[in-house]
């Protein structure tokens, strides 16, 4: 299928390229597609996705899906996220994370989905609607994709192609100094939530029955021996959980958010309408967990203010993107590099104190 602005199949009412094969580019394809578009989507990596542990989705996030059509499909295999706290490293309640608050205000629970189901669910999809084509081991060539269709979208990630070409340098990858490890553990832990210690901290949520996610932070931990001795000395089930799983399974990876904040998600001048989704937008660290909710919310508001204006409004369509997005997911991402901080520091006392405050 060749993807052009003059030669879109017949039925068509517009044509995009969408740069990523990830949660905001695939998100992105089907929001066009169930608008009409004819949608190509580049990917670099030679086959899809299938690394990661769990996504949290929030209530906003799974109404996004609900207009995507993905809403009773992810449902089915998701898990409701009830009952976690926030504790010490001996294991002592400080606070219970706000989820009550959340679901009551929603009506309806946070959700826990394994990020493969997730992505296997989107692929689905496209193939139900059609029309898209999905090039793998292929990726963004300004020369070749500039006036090839209506709309380009960079959903390439924290270090996006299509920003640096298309909205230059000046926002770039920042580093945290700290490292990140996620995995799934063969056994429910009964205990979820974070426990916040000194520098550091760890986390336990459900995901599917007999599993559980499991992600830590240390700084300057760069082997499973080393994370291990980190929390050898925390509260169970902890040090079983690290003990219990297969460190070849661990995905480590440098903490790291988008900064400065870019002044815009969109470009309407130059060689054509660009608009940026999910990391390639807004890295954020993972704290508030986050990242999946602001991409899918991104990708469902891109598509509809796209089919709402047509390919004639791209200017206007971009510009109603611009203003429902922009603002809010960085105000996500600063909340969530704000959390970090508050999560790391290294004389845990007054904030144990601050966070024991908080209602229960």
């Amino acid at each position: 299928m060749g993807v052009s602005a003059t030669g879109r199949s017949a039925g068509t009412t517009g044509s995009a390229v969408v740069v990523g094969a990830g949660v905001g580019g695939l998100a992105t394809a089907i929001g066009l597609r169930r608008a009409g578009w004819e949608v190509a989507v580049l990917e670099r990596r030679a086959e899809p996705e299938r690394y990661g542990t769990a996504f949290g989705i929030h209530p906003t996030a799974q109404a996004a899906l609900d207009r995507l059509g993905l809403g009773d499909v992810v449902r089915a295999r998701a898990v409701p996220y009830r009952d976690a706290q926030i504790r010490r490293p001996d294991g002592r309640v400080l606070a219970a994370l706000p989820l009550e608050r959340i679901e009551r205000k929603a009506g309806r629970p946070e959700l826990l989905i394994s990020r493969p189901y997730l992505m296997d669910a989107m692929h689905a999809e496209l193939m139900r609607l059609g029309g898209t084509e999905i090039a793998y081991g292929r990726a963004y060539e300004p020369s070749a994709a500039r006036g090839s269709a209506d709309l380009l979208v960079g959903a390439d990630g924290i270090n996006s192609a299509v920003r640096a070409d298309r909205f230059g340098g000046g926002s770039r990858p920042c580093e945290l100094g700290s490292t990140a490890w996620i995995g799934t553990a063969g056994f429910e832990t009964g205990v979820y939530g974070e426990t916040w210690g000194r520098g550091r901290f760890f986390g336990m949520t459900p995901v599917e029955p007999g599993r559980t996610n499991w992600y830590a932070t240390v700084p300057g931990a760069t082997t499973a021996g080393e994370l291990r001795a980190a929390f050898a000395d925390w509260h169970d089930p902890i040090p079983r959980v690290l003990a219990e799983t297969d460190p070849r399974s661990w995905i480590r990876y440098r903490m790291r958010h988008l900064h400065p904040a870019l002044p815009s998600f969109t470009r309407t001048d130059g060689p054509g309408p660009v608009a940026l989704v999910g990391d390639a937008a807004h890295a954020m660290t993972p704290n508030l967990g986050q990242g999946a909710c602001t991409a899918l919310l991104d990708a469902e508001a891109l598509a509809r203010a796209v089919a709402a204006h047509g390919p004639g409004g791209l200017p206007a369509a971009l510009r109603a993107y611009e203003g429902e997005r922009r603002r809010s997911a960085q105000r996500t991402a600063f909340g969530s590099r704000t959390l970090h901080r508050f999560m790391t520091v290294r004389r845990p006392a007054l904030r144990d104190a601050l966070v024991g405050l908080l209602p229960g």
